[in-house]
């Protein structure tokens, strides 16, 4: 894997350390395959939105795809960030013009694919959830204390229980031989929306009592794909549902765009 890359040179640690103490910023992650990407739109999209409500500026699509060529192989598979922050904004001065610079890191894919999941709900709101942001602390936060309670992910609800979203992943489930995506404020992963295109499922209202006549649960993600959601709380779920398996081979399947 190479170095982390800003502007296409070595990052060096005064651009890092500022990322790491003033962390705002906004990013998006793909698994790229010889020098492809699946949802590429999607991703440059969210690049260009996030830009613009972040930092009210324009991002050079061009250049972004440019610079993740440079990063990733050309042959093989390797899982790719693409962070777009200002170094020269600090606690003192965000109110200033931003001049956001691209930062790319790469990291292998997983060897094997990730098991199901089991998530412990937790009430939680992310800041911006329609905005890719690298202000983790709340979501994190609530991963690590899944973790100790012995799942393997939280899953975020309202107060009033309706199921909103993962950590880092979106949430389906399937009723019968429907399949819903529930509704609220939320990312709109890449993952879920190429599903949604191939006409997969819609979106409603689910709430965690609503879990108990679902049929299976599922998350999907970029890095991931569809992944079997098999615990939820107390409720548990198949690992093996063929409507859920059945997604994973649609997105498996879906061609990718070159860079």
């Amino acid at each position: 894997m190479r170095p982390a890359e800003l502007d296409g040179a070595p990052a060096g640690p005064a651009a890092l350390s500022a990322l790491a103490l003033t962390n705002y910023g906004h990013f998006t992650t793909m698994v790229v395959a010889d020098g492809a990407v699946r949802g590429l739109d999607l991703h440059l999209e969210r690049l260009v939105r996030d830009c613009r409500v972040l930092f009210d500026a324009p991002l050079d699509v061009a250049r972004v795809r440019a610079l993740v060529r440079r990063a990733a192989p050309g042959e093989g598979r390797c899982v790719v960030r693409v962070t777009v922050f200002d170094p020269h904004l600090h606690l003192g001065n965000l109110g200033e013009d931003a001049r956001p610079r691209v930062l790319v890191t790469t990291r292998p894919v997983p060897v094997s694919p990730p098991g199901p999941l089991r998530v412990r709900p937790a009430v939680h709101l992310r800041d911006l959830p329609e905005v890719k942001g690298v202000g983790l602390f709340g979501a994190l936060r609530l991963r690590r204390l899944a973790r100790r309670a012995g799942y393997e992910d939280v899953l975020f609800t309202d107060g009033d229980g309706a199921v909103l979203e993962g950590g880092t992943w979106n949430i389906g489930v399937v009723r019968g031989e429907r399949v819903l995506w529930p509704a609220g404020p939320a990312l709109a992963g890449t993952a879920r929306e190429l599903l949604r295109r191939t006409g997969a499922g819609t979106a409603a209202r689910v709430t965690l009592s609503d879990l108990a006549s679902c049929d299976a649960v599922f998350a999907t993600n970029a890095a991931t794909g569809v992944r079997p959601v098999t615990l939820v709380g107390d409720l548990a779920f198949p690992a093996g549902h063929p409507v859920v398996t059945g997604l994973a081979e649609t997105y498996r399947a879906l061609p990718a765009e070159p860079l």
